[in-house]
């Protein structure tokens, strides 16, 4: 359920790891200063549609400096009919859904009712029973140091034999929380409790579970109430059913090419995500949560102190409670995080201060192609992608020179109708270097994590 770690592993050698916690005054981001910066609304009208030249069928986009804002959309919401995306259409956001769960579990460490470094075993003896139950923390779940594997490969077997037929046939099935749990602690153990980072989805359902035991609501209520409601979210929702409601595109998984032509995931039943990446919402709503987070409107300050306390990952970035650090070279140091179910992919980040923001959506994924080897190659949407964050971020951007569209997906389908972005697009100079870099700097691809095909689907989150 994640972009491969938000963009830390995908940038490769242009980011460094951030640990620790950082203060930031209103012009700096992790101890670099940002250079004064109005948004550059002609560039950003052009980078989405350069995102959709490369390959991508719709991506949307939603920038902020502090009350300047930009929000855009290129591309088709529907490949058979043309229907073009919108600017604040509705999206699955998978794993972006871990930072909102993180804050419902340190408000009630607020209250007194979890102590960060208890054992989980303290709160769910039942589901973690034994010397697991008496080791792991909370903390440790909140920061991916647990040790406890991840669910996916028994939720979603057939990727195993190099088939999708598992993700077809679960479209309406419903999966208990507690059967996610089960699924993820039979799978073996990636190391000694507290020993080092290791991304699990059963983190979160366990951590939504721990959330309902003393809470006593259901985990999906409590969000909506305490999170969701509490900063005026109005179009993000904690989904019931398969369906999502209002204007929304269709979402096409690829598969790496097995799934050809890509085929739409809009309608799924996401209980299988649970708290680890349910959520629906846009990327206006994702910036209004990340600043008011940051902002200090959601936590305390010794509770947000604690959130963004990182541990190093072996993806490059630097992982808080639910929330990641990323630093930008000249550019500083942003906050938030990503994710990736079936079909729709999405990165959110935020200057510690919650002046400047992206958030970024898009609706077709594992649109890269295979090596003979297994691994991932890049595709040209990479660096267009790439090239939207940074020109979002950072005060110096670079034009992508290359729209040769070599992932899935790339110009078919897409009609003239839906060729135009939201805004209209106004072209630049290119300076030929930017899509050599971002090949450089994103050796797997976006939504790849350079595994074999039997387990790109179940790993690539």
């Amino acid at each position: 359920m994640r972009v491969i770690r938000l963009i830390g592993a995908v940038l490769g050698t242009t980011l460094v790891v951030g640990t620790g916690v950082q203060s930031a005054s209103a012009d700096t981001a992790g101890g670099v200063r940002l250079p004064a910066k109005k948004l550059d609304r002609a560039a950003l009208r052009a980078s989405p549609d350069d995102v959709r030249e490369a390959g991508m069928y719709g991506v949307y986009s939603s920038v902020r400096d502090g009350a300047p804002a930009w929000t855009g959309a290129a591309g088709v919401a529907d490949v058979d009919t043309g229907r073009p995306v919108r600017p604040g259409m509705r999206h699955r956001i998978g794993s972006v859904t871990k930072s909102f769960t993180a804050v419902a579990v340190l408000q009630q460490v607020e209250r007194g009712r979890i102590a960060l470094d208890a054992p989980i075993g303290d709160y769910v003896p039942d589901l973690v029973p034994g010397k697991r139950g008496r080791t792991v923390t909370v903390r440790m779940l909140l920061n991916h140091t647990s040790g406890i594997g991840d669910y996916m490969p028994g939720a979603f077997p057939s990727p195993a034999q190099n088939s999708t037929s598992s993700i077809d046939e679960g479209r309406f099935r419903r999966i208990p929380a507690r059967e996610l749990v089960r699924l993820g602690l039979a799978d073996p153990a990636t190391g000694r409790p507290g020993a080092a980072w290791s991304y699990s989805n059963t983190n979160y359902v366990l951590a939504g579970l721990l959330l309902e035991r003393v809470t006593g609501q259901d985990a999906g209520t409590y969000l909506t109430r305490n999170v969701i409601d509490r900063v005026g979210l109005r179009h993000t929702v904690y989904p019931r059913g398969p369906y999502i409601s209002g204007p929304h595109a269709k979402m096409y998984e690829a598969y790496f090419g097995v799934i050809d032509p890509p085929r739409d995931y809009s309608v799924y039943d996401m209980s299988w995500g649970s708290t680890a990446g349910a959520l629906i919402s846009t990327t206006d709503d994702l910036n209004t949560f990340y600043r008011a987070l940051l902002g200090g409107r959601l936590l305390g300050r010794a509770a947000l102190t604690e959130m963004l306390r990182t541990v190093p990952g072996s993806d490059g970035l630097g992982h808080g409670l639910g929330i990641d650090s990323v630093d930008l070279p000249d550019c500083g140091r942003f906050w938030g995080h990503d994710g990736s179910v079936f079909g729709a992919g999405t990165i959110a980040l935020s200057s510690r201060d919650g002046r400047r923001q992206l958030a970024l959506g898009w609706n077709l994924t594992k649109y890269q192609r295979l090596g003979e080897d297994g691994t991932v190659e890049p595709s040209d949407i990479d660096a267009a992608l790439f090239e939207h964050i940074t020109r979002a971020l950072c005060p110096t951007p670079r034009r992508p020179s290359a729209k040769t569209g070599s992932g899935a997906g790339a110009g078919a389908g897409v009609g003239a109708e839906g060729g135009a972005a939201a805004e209209a697009a106004t072209d630049g100079d290119t300076d030929g270097h930017a899509d050599a870099d971002a090949r450089k700097v994103i050796p797997t691809g976006l939504l790849g994590v350079g595994l074999p095909p039997k387990d790109a689907m179940v790993r690539a989150r």
